[in-house]
């Protein structure tokens, strides 16, 4: 192969990277499932670019500030928008869905234009997944986001890896996943992958 064929492969191999972005449900910097996203980014290096989310800045979701769209909804909107797939990699919090992101969500999921609120959302028909790590309160947290991102019209890929934060953690703030839990993400990083192709 000649160095320009090289190079033209190369590129393209660029351009066909899918990309994947990553919403981590605490907002806590250096968070657990902050952690378990670092893990999955590196399962997936080669295969897709991957890119987080910062939705730091989104308000408490409200009617009255939709009519003139905010910078920061904006921008997240957008970020959606260019992905091909959204995971989110999310505690539990009281056996549900952290604040942050079912705020997130109600944003997301709204018609983009609001002369028609039955319209295409930023998130609508975007393949979506999601991760758990918690101490608790897993298969009640996956349940609502089973049923959740569905109803927002996603293409909800439907191999949540669910995994427990080990007890040293607490004390170091480094979190250790074992070898069956990084094997799940492996297999739901292949499934979205998968998904993002059909």
């Amino acid at each position: 192969m000649s160095f320009i064929n090289a190079l033209k492969q190369f590129f393209k191999g660029e351009e066909e990277m899918k990309n994947i972005l990553f919403v981590v449900g605490s907002l806590r910097e250096g968070s657990f499932n902050l952690q378990m996203a670092q893990a999955a980014e590196k399962i997936l290096a080669g295969k897709a670019k991957v890119s987080y989310l910062d939705y730091s800045q989104v308000p408490l979701f409200n009617q009255d500030l939709e009519t003139s769209v905010l910078p920061a909804v904006a921008d997240m909107r957008k970020a959606i928008q260019e992905a091909d797939a959204v995971w989110i990699f999310s505690p539990v919090y009281n056996f549900s869905i952290p604040g942050p992101v079912k705020n997130l969500l109600d944003w997301a999921s709204r018609a983009v234009d609001l002369a028609d609120p039955t319209g295409l959302s930023a998130i609508d028909s975007k393949v979506t997944t999601v991760s758990l790590l918690a101490n608790g309160g897993h298969e009640q947290t996956a349940a609502i986001y089973r049923d959740l991102l569905p109803f927002i019209r996603t293409t909800f890929v439907d191999q949540v890896t669910a995994a427990q934060i080990n007890d040293e953690a607490w004390a170091s703030g480094e979190l250790t996943l074992n070898d069956n839990v990084l094997e799940e993400l492996s297999k739901q990083a292949d499934a979205v992958l998968a998904a993002i192709n059909n």
